[in-house]
């Protein structure tokens, strides 16, 4: 067990971006007691109860891998469905990652709406003469790879909240991009293109064996269906289905509805 204060372990993995919880009993026995947790170490402090560390330590590093917090109730052992123990989950997750393919007009937009709600944005194209910062300046990282090639070096590392967007159209980039991204854990995968291009790559996709599951994953043509026309409306398109999709809720994704993208 470490032997810095549990305060000084938080304050130096915030400042790193380094995921972590820390659980503190909000009332019940041992009110005030603290267990900190990350996904690569031990846990440090204790709640009072070994048990209720072992159960409390799973779920909290559920609400982090989530990115969430809140308050769950256990019995003084850890028991499930009793309330004499109340406990503040609280999450210190990194921020989420945004994966963009393709250095194309509509990638500058997406890249500043993600970065209002606090997304990592990452920019990925193999032609170096579009890959730029002077052409991404708000984005994290702008890579010059394949976009399959980066996903093999990243891809383990994604998560719920994270998510991938292919705005090519050019089916040597994005159908390499796709069946690399429905490999990953990845939250949200969405990919560019009229409806028609969309039952093209589908049938490509397909052609390269990916399976029915996966290709639920994809939503495409990407974002909602509100009559984006310019760059930053498909970009607040696109970011409101993530949302939505990331909170459970039932929009009019340009995947399920048909007619026309443009009005």
């Amino acid at each position: 067990m470490s032997e810095t204060p549990i305060f000084d372990l938080l304050a130096a993995a915030i400042s790193t971006e380094k995921p972590v919880a820390l659980a503190t009993i909000v009332s019940g026995a041992n009110t005030g007691a603290k267990l900190f947790l990350s996904l690569d170490s031990e846990p440090v402090g204790t709640l009072g109860n070994a048990d209720l560390d072992r159960v409390v330590t799973r779920d909290a590093l559920g609400e982090l891998t989530a990115g969430t917090s809140g308050v769950r109730h256990y019995g003084p052992n850890g028991e499930a469905r009793e309330e004499s123990v109340s406990i503040f989950i609280e999450s210190f997750a990194a921020p989420p990652k945004l994966l963009i393919f393709g250095a194309v007009d509509f990638t500058a937009a997406l890249v500043r709406v993600a970065k209002v709600l606090g997304y990592r944005v990452t920019v990925c194209d193999a032609r170096p003469v579009f890959a730029t910062k002077a052409r991404f300046p708000y984005a994290d990282e702008v890579v010059v790879d394949w976009p399959h090639r980066l996903l093999g070096k990243v891809g383990g590392e994604l998560g719920p909240r994270d998510a991938v967007c292919v705005l090519t159209h050019d089916p040597k980039f994005d159908v390499p991009a796709i069946m690399s991204a429905v490999e990953t854990n990845v939250g949200y995968i969405g990919a560019m293109g009229s409806r028609r291009t969309t039952d093209e790559r589908n049938v490509r996709l397909e052609t390269e064996g990916i399976r029915p599951d996966q290709l639920d994953r994809v939503m495409a043509p990407i974002g909602l269906d509100i009559g984006a026309r310019t760059p930053e409306e498909t970009a607040v398109s696109i970011c409101a289905e993530i949302i939505a999709l990331n909170s459970g809720r039932v929009a009019p994704s340009l995947r399920t509805t048909e007619g026309s993208i443009h009005r």
